[in-house]
């Protein structure tokens, strides 16, 4: 009889890793506390007519997203449909906006046009950063990363020469860019990894290269669209989605896990897959079984959380972008409200989408499905009353930037999300939305093992191990994981 794999969780890594380990051959089941799949990607529609992406909203790195089509033998078109956006996207300064166009050539004009010579110099950090994305993919991403000496060949060591993990992002953009606008759209992307760029290493400026040269992609009908694509992908290969189905204990015997209980429900098991919060379910076990202590946990240093404004208004905006970053204040501010002294921003930058300015199906004819972020520090103080007083804030600038006022009286829906709710949620550790900050001593081996040290059938895969957060690395991170239960159980 085929060996039982019981995957916690139905985000992207549980969903990946349910997909991969059925195509071995495994019986899979997966337990989902909400009723439907997804994590922090799941999707909400109201009765206004809204339909809204709860979480991700970049398409990039669509290679990855391929990738996991292609092994099972499918296609993501026969799932969704993408379309390029362009411009890719919109950065607000208080002098001015700047359009990332779609087109290579046009972005490289672009920098020219800011900064004589930044053309060239465009050109000099895309092929780094190429290089230093296709290594990363094909000889490190995949990884387990459960010891250094995964990295210890001479191919290995040669290309890490190259990856300057060792410079800091910010020194290395400043290299190529004096101009601050040009600065902060080349720093923008490491956002995506939860550091400031003074912690993130330089080696991510893989990240430039598959979200600027590869381009800014959009699903049509939501990125809820390839969560429901690949756990059709599970499907047919076998695995099973249990929803409603919180799993609440884990039963363990010596160094096992014997069992994981649902409601009343004894579900005996041969090997458990963690998709779930790693420290939630570090503590459904006995401390001697935990890899990492809450003073470990404690030490951490977090991605930001975020507060979240899903709003439906009842009349078109004219000039609104499908993704737009206002960077009127000062990054640094922020982020040191965020990561120095942990508090509600000052002066806050912030993020909108806009996904009806390119798909109709999100919103009623005539109206617009909008999306505020503003990144807070994880494990903050929340305080409601300030939900209202940063969402005024939001909109005022967004007023300011599309030219339109009384935006207020034409909002026929809205609802908030912020840290309570990740907890409560997705019982995210101090209420983080991305994970572990991407910074040096928290990448690669030095991230939260996928092996339970003491209980041998027992992994974790997601955001908070390798290869990190996001979509693409949590598709990657399923992959990661299940090969290592087979790797066990065949033994």
């Amino acid at each position: 009889m085929a060996k039982k794999i019981s995957v916690i969780g139905a985000g992207v890594s549980g969903i990946s890793a349910a997909a991969h380990l059925a195509r071995k051959g495994f019986k899979v089941d997966v337990y989902e506390k909400h009723g439907s799949p997804g994590g922090r990607a799941r999707q909400f529609k109201t009765q206004e007519g809204y339909t809204f992406d709860m979480g991700p909203s970049w398409y990039w790195m669509h290679d990855v997203f391929e990738d996991f089509f292609f092994l099972f033998g499918k296609s993501y078109a026969e799932y969704y449909e993408i379309v390029d956006l362009d411009p890719q996207f919109e950065m607000v300064f208080s002098d001015g906006t700047l359009e990332i166009p779609r087109e290579y050539h046009q972005i490289k004009q672009l920098f020219e046009s800011i900064e004589p010579g930044a053309g060239q110099r465009y050109d000099d950090f895309m092929r780094d950063a190429k290089y230093k994305y296709e290594i990363s993919m094909s000889k490190y991403i995949e990884k387990p990363c459960l010891s250094i000496t995964e990295f210890m060949t001479w191919d290995i060591l040669k290309s890490a020469l190259r990856l300057d993990l060792f410079t800091d992002f910010r020194s290395f953009v400043k290299k190529y860019f004096k101009h601050p606008k040009l600065q902060a759209l080349m720093e923008f992307p490491v956002i995506f990894l939860g550091a400031s760029p003074q912690q993130i290493p330089a080696m991510y400026s893989l990240m430039n290269y598959g979200g600027y040269a590869l381009g800014t992609k959009y699903p049509l009908g939501g990125f809820y669209k390839i969560i429901e694509g690949m756990v059709s992908v599970a499907e047919s290969q076998g695995a099973v989605f249990h929803y409603n189905h919180p799993i609440t204990k884990i039963n363990t015997s010596a160094n096992h896990v014997t069992s994981v209980v649902s409601g009343d429900t004894l579900i005996e098991t041969d090997a458990v897959v963690a998709s779930a919060d790693y420290n939630h379910i570090e503590n459904m076990l006995s401390e001697s079984n935990r890899n990492y202590s809450e003073t470990y946990w404690d030490k951490r240093i977090l991605a930001p959380s975020a507060l979240l404004f899903y709003v439906g208004f009842d009349v078109p905006l004219a000039g609104l972008k499908h993704h737009i970053l206002f960077f009127e204040p000062s990054l640094d501010d922020h982020l040191d409200d965020i990561y120095k002294h942990p508090s509600w921003p000052r002066d806050p930058l912030f993020y909108v989408c806009c996904p009806s300015k390119t798909d109709t199906s999100v919103a009623p004819e005539n109206h617009e499905n909008v999306f505020f972020l503003m990144p807070i520090a994880s494990g903050i103080t929340e305080d409601s009353s300030k939900h209202e007083v940063y969402f005024d804030i939001m909109l005022s600038r967004l007023e300011k930037h599309i030219g339109m006022v009384g935006l207020k009286e034409h909002i026929d829906y809205k609802k908030s999300y912020c840290v309570s709710d990740f907890e409560r949620d997705y019982h995210a550790f101090k209420g983080n939305a991305y994970g572990l900050a991407n910074t040096l001593n928290q990448t690669a081996f030095l991230k939260p093992s996928i092996k339970n040290r003491s209980l041998k059938n027992l992994l974790y895969t997601g955001h908070l191990t390798v290869p990190g957060p996001g979509m693409p690395p949590s598709i990657i991170s399923g992959k990661i994981v299940a090969n290592e239960v087979h790797k066990l159980l065949k033994r």
